[in-house]
């Protein structure tokens, strides 16, 4: 089985867009999976600040995320046996990620483990930032979700209680340039992509706009078999 026989949902976007909530509770809704990939990402950065590397250094991080042991699931994040679900979200894995992420043979090697994670599991709900424009690109329903800058600053803030807003709105503008100016599956709106501004929406009135798509997708793909 390929990674294009699975339904997979694709969601993308910026930090701070509601990716990872919308994802979340739609993949309750429609009775799927679910896998945040930019906490593999962070799992990686993770890995590398304890065992000493530099995040900058490329060889060592790469060769290590090929070798380390890595669980994402329900929102755990267990790396080499030790639960790092906390650490994964502070200030110092933070600051490193960007580096980590934009590291090609990192990237490599997490698209690799997110198409086996797919196929493992049947498809799913999967969110990061270069899911429907790389990893899955005959994803079933790609979904571009954004919301303007302040927002997303504010919510990330509320997310995480020890970051003044300003710094948390600097922390993004700074992820946004990264990640949409590095050379690898930089952030970009897949071209057959649905955009959702989450901005002035509650979070269940984004789950059901896209549960309604993904629903029509499924049965429009049925009626074609």
């Amino acid at each position: 089985m390929e990674p294009s026989d699975v339904p997979v949902i694709a969601i993308d976007g910026p930090a701070g867009s509601g990716k990872s909530t919308v994802a979340r509770r739609l993949a309750r809704r429609l009775s799927l999976q679910y896998l945040d990939t930019g906490a593999m990402y962070r799992a990686v950065a993770f890995a590398a600040i304890r065992q000493g590397l530099d995040p900058v250094d490329v060889g060592p991080v790469a060769a290590l995320a090929t070798t380390i042991d890595l669980v994402v699931a329900d929102g755990d994040v267990v790396v080499d046996g030790v639960d790092a679900s906390v650490e994964i979200r502070g200030p110092e894995v933070s600051r490193a990620v960007s580096v980590v992420a934009a590291n090609p043979e990192v990237r490599e090697e997490m698209r690799t483990r997110q198409r086996v994670w797919a196929v493992e599991h049947r498809g799913g709900v999967i969110e990061g930032r270069d899911i429907g424009t790389v990893v899955f690109p005959d994803a079933l329903l790609k979904v571009y979700l954004t919301a303007d800058p302040a927002v997303r600053a504010a919510r990330r803030a509320k997310e995480m209680t020890d970051l003044e807003y300003d710094t948390v709105a600097a922390d993004i503008a700074r992820r946004d340039a990264a990640d949409q100016g590095r050379s690898d599956s930089p952030l970009v709106e897949a071209d057959d992509a649905v955009t959702v501004d989450t901005t002035g929406l509650e979070i269940d009135e984004v789950v059901e706009v896209i549960a309604g798509m993904v629903e029509e997708r499924l049965a429009d793909r049925d009626a074609a078999r």
